[in-house]
């Protein structure tokens, strides 16, 4: 087995490669002053079982584009199987067509991871479940909801929780989490007259005197919470956190939330902190790198991989 890591995010890698005590591959990603990247990977792979640990995050196509290469090199160098771990998988939020003479970019982006030469892709909380069908190669979905839960088991007292979807779409996300912890949950709905923004229309459930919990899969600009939170705490509930497997956090969003109602925002490590960007002591980082490594031990020595959906 050979771990390989794109720039993407370099800390996760390290930590799966911790977690299972093998070694990254010597590898060299480099980028042409005209933005092309090329990739030379600096070990024999010849028959090897690679995965390759890369988040399609920002900047996004450079992050994809790197990956398609990274597959390529492994393909040309004779590597006998391919996983492309992708954390975080981008383009998941365009999974359909949301009108006339728009693309379906989710389909199109796993076309090209598996016609670059992967032979199965590892990834964790898709924004859609649905996106697994997009690609004509094995897909493993993870789910962070245990890692999330064992935190939440640590700092609170669940017989006061409410778990709260921040949107309809997130309810089947937000009753998972829920049941692991036999606790009620509320909804909150919302609409959106564009990309980036929602406004809070009313919430669904009891939440006076309850401590409410946000729970979603990605966290962009962070209006979505902080409107939810607001909203929350004036129907009467006690405090408001949240739980997000991906922090995408971008246009100031650790502002946003520090200058909000939030007590906290709880993320996974499933993309890396942006250089530069604003920093807040409300955002918290959990590991999902235990979670990866165990489902690529488990690959790579053909044992079930379902085991860890239980």
């Amino acid at each position: 087995m050979k771990l390989l890591s794109g720039t993407s995010n370099r800390p996760l890698a390290r930590a799966i490669a911790d977690y299972l005590d093998a070694p990254l591959t010597a590898s060299e990603i480099e980028s042409f002053a005209d933005g092309e990247i090329f990739v030379r990977i600096d070990e024999n792979v010849r028959g090897e079982d690679v995965f390759i640990i890369q988040s399609t995050s920002c900047p996004a196509n450079d992050h994809l584009m790197e990956l398609l290469i990274c597959t390529d090199a492994l393909v040309r160098a004779s590597a006998r199987r391919i996983t492309a771990v992708i954390p975080y998988f981008g383009y998941a939020r365009q999974d359909r067509k949301t009108g006339g003479r728009t693309p379906i970019s989710a389909k199109l982006v796993a076309n090209l991871i598996a016609k670059s030469g992967a032979d199965r892709v590892l990834t964790i909380d898709l924004h859609a479940g649905q996106i697994q069908g997009f690609f004509d190669i094995p897909t493993d979905n993870l789910f962070a909801t245990k890692v999330i839960e064992d935190d939440i088991r640590r700092r609170y007292d669940v017989e006061n929780l409410m778990i709260v979807s921040p949107d309809v779409g997130g309810v089947v996300r937000a009753r998972a989490l829920a049941k692991l912890l036999d606790a009620e949950i509320a909804i909150v709905d919302k609409r959106r007259p564009k990309a980036g923004v929602s406004e809070v229309m009313n919430i669904i459930g009891d939440v006076d005197g309850r401590r409410c919990i946000l729970f979603d899969d990605i966290c962009d600009s962070g209006g979505t919470l902080c409107n939810a939170a607001d909203a929350l705490l004036k129907v009467g509930a006690v405090e408001v956190s949240a739980y997000v497997t991906h922090g995408v956090l971008s246009n100031d969003a650790q502002g946003r939330i520090a200058n909000s109602a939030l007590k906290e925002l709880v993320i996974t490590d499933s993309i890396t902190e942006l250089e530069g960007a604003t920093q807040t002591k409300k955002v918290r980082r959990l590991s999902i790198a235990p979670l990866l490594g165990e489902a690529i031990r488990r690959i790579a020595n053909d044992e079930s991989v379902s085991k860890l959906f239980d």
